[in-house]
């Protein structure tokens, strides 16, 4: 299946690019808090300081390995640039916030380092279940806009090679799988109950015909089988586990009408707060719109300016 779509205008990469970091740095200074805490003390705007002494509107590495795939796909796409400019990062602070790298998980960290010393992208991410973090989640959103020409089975590899960086079982293959498909739908004009609805049927189907494991596919039940946005929000849980996040991630999404509704209600979940925004931020920058993300929050956040130039660089790209 190719979706019928044309490549992304520049108010789709800069509506991705800011909503990913605004919902990142929405949740960089309350990182860890319990849910309970949050709710006598919600996030309501940029703070500066909390779990990181870092300035308001800071981003994480959330964010900053978002933009080291954008900026690699600004000169089309290949992993050993992915890759190259993920140890830029780690190693040189390349696309940070404020010239820090001051968080990264283990498994990411891990698969930074086996990139430095040389191994293939396509076999440095880790494969056991336990190496199920959100961090391949986190940053693949920019993927989005390389997929509007590809089969379905073209995106599913490129899916897979990306996250494999850092993250090669098909558990956080699949999660991030989901995320894009969601991502392309709405930027081909569905609106995100349409878009919800869709991946019920299309993501299960095609995850049987490539023999994907009957169980794992079980594991997305709650948003493949049922209908993630009648839960409870006690039932919602916001830690480091990819479907975890993918969940969180897609509640918060369908039980908001806005672009603050939706981080703000992710990023007050608690716990991995910076990354629920993340995800959820890229995906509301998507459907609201860049005009619809609160102007101060474009403009505080750090680098306002290089994302914008950024995501002028990928739609030029993207449109060539």
């Amino acid at each position: 299946m190719t979706l019928k779509s044309t490549p992304a205008n520049l108010n789709q990469v800069k509506s991705a690019l800011f909503g990913v970091a605004i919902g990142d740095a929405l949740g960089v200074p309350v990182e860890f808090n319990g849910r309970m805490l949050l709710k006598n003390d919600p996030v309501v705007d940029f703070r500066d300081y909390g779990t990181y002494v870092v300035p308001a509107g800071t981003w994480s590495d959330d964010s900053s390995l978002s933009f080291c795939l954008a900026e690699a796909l600004t000169l089309g796409y290949d992993l050993q640039n992915i890759a190259k400019n993920f140890v830029k990062w780690s190693n040189e602070n390349f696309w940070t916030a404020n010239g820090e790298v001051f968080d990264i998980g283990i498994t990411t960290k891990n698969a930074i380092h086996r990139l430095y010393l040389g191994e293939n992208p396509e076999l440095t991410g880790e494969q056991d279940e336990n190496s199920n973090g959100n961090g391949s989640l986190m940053r693949v959103l920019p993927l989005v806009f390389y997929m509007h020409d590809k089969t379905i089975d073209e995106r599913f590899l490129v899916t897979e090679e990306v996250s494999g960086i850092t993250h090669r079982h098909i558990r956080s293959v699949i999660a991030c799988f989901y995320y894009l498909e969601f991502a392309l739908l709405i930027l081909s004009g569905k609106d995100k109950y349409q878009a919800y609805n869709e991946l019920k049927t299309s993501i299960p189907e095609f995850l049987k015909k490539k023999n994907i494991d009957q169980t794992e596919i079980e594991k997305f039940s709650r948003i493949l089988f049922s209908d993630i946005s009648k839960c409870e929000i006690d039932d919602i849980a916001s830690s480091g586990y990819v479907i975890h996040t993918l969940e969180a991630s897609m509640y918060c999404i369908l039980t908001t009408n806005s672009f603050s509704e939706a981080v703000l209600k992710a990023v007050n979940l608690g716990h991995d707060t910076d990354t629920t925004g993340a995800v959820t931020g890229g995906l509301a920058g998507l459907i609201y719109g860049i005009e619809n993300i609160p102007v101060h929050w474009v403009k505080e956040i750090a680098r306002s300016r290089d994302i914008a130039d950024l995501a002028e660089r990928l739609a030029r790209k993207i449109s060539d």
